[in-house]
């Protein structure tokens, strides 16, 4: 089975596709993902006892379950961690997405070599399922989109403070305003301290998403809107621009890359 690592700046996703009709093998049903915390000082050893644990969860064991590894990174330290890992423990095809690698997809951006490993994973994903013109919302540490043309090239995106560190400045800053739960509320128009920060999250990040949509339309023409990342089930159904919801967009996107650098 094919292990795909998505290294995030707060958190790591990981997932396990099963032997499919998938290009050279890279299979075509996403089995499990987890979902854990990036620390960056981990080492090759950790992380490996780390995956053996996740995988123990559900009855597998490293040797007989995993026959390859994608990996994106946006943490260096992790990156170069996971490689001596992949070398050291398991010795499978591995892709590691970064320059030289085979995406299959033009990246017109004007050094191709500062975007991220987990944007271009999302966008390859997102023009495989949906075509172009494609916007992607990613929900992480950062708020990104990513923008794909009808032809399937890269053409750039956006880059701005994520929900969750959006709001640790407003409770770090507010000494009288409460952490709270970011759920829904019953209305925009709220009655409560708890419930004004709570629309205030969930409605004003959506207008964001709304308003920079509208912006990117404006320049590309019509364009599908496809929401991924640990809030898109949160934030999308509320924003008005949001067309799908994808949770696992960046581990399909890692699935096809790995397919497209194997041999077969």
């Amino acid at each position: 089975m094919l292990l795909t690592v998505d290294v995030g700046n707060t958190q790591t996703v990981l997932g396990l596709f099963v032997p499919g009709d998938g290009p050279a093998g890279s299979g075509t049903e996403l089995l499990h993902t987890w979902r854990v915390a990036t620390v960056s000082s981990r080492t090759a050893d950790e992380l490996a006892l780390q995956l053996a644990e996740l995988l123990g969860m559900h009855g597998l064991k490293v040797a007989t379950a995993v026959s390859g590894v994608a990996v994106a990174s946006v943490v260096p330290r992790l990156r170069s961690a996971l490689r001596e890992m992949t070398d050291s423990w398991y010795q499978v095809p591995t892709v590691i997405v970064e320059p030289g690698v085979r995406t299959g997809m033009p990246i017109l951006y004007d050094n191709p070599r500062e975007v991220g490993a987990d944007r271009i994973a999302d966008a390859v994903a997102a023009f495989e399922r949906y075509g172009g013109p494609t916007i992607v919302v990613d929900f992480g540490t950062a708020t990104t989109f990513e923008v794909v043309s009808a032809r399937g090239e890269y053409l750039g995106g956006v880059i701005l403070p994520g929900v969750e560190i959006s709001m640790e400045a407003l409770f770090a800053r507010a000494a009288l305003l409460p952490r709270v739960e970011l759920v829904e509320p019953a209305s925009v128009l709220a009655k409560s301290t708890v419930e004004s920060v709570q629309a205030g999250a969930i409605y004003g990040f959506a207008a964001q998403v709304d308003g920079i949509c509208r912006r990117l339309k404006a320049e590309v023409g019509p364009a599908t809107v496809v929401a991924t990342g640990g809030l898109a089930g949160l934030i999308g159904p509320v924003s008005e621009a949001v067309d799908h919801h994808e949770p696992w967009l960046t581990l399909d996107g890692l699935r096809l890359i790995f397919g497209r650098n194997r041999p077969g």
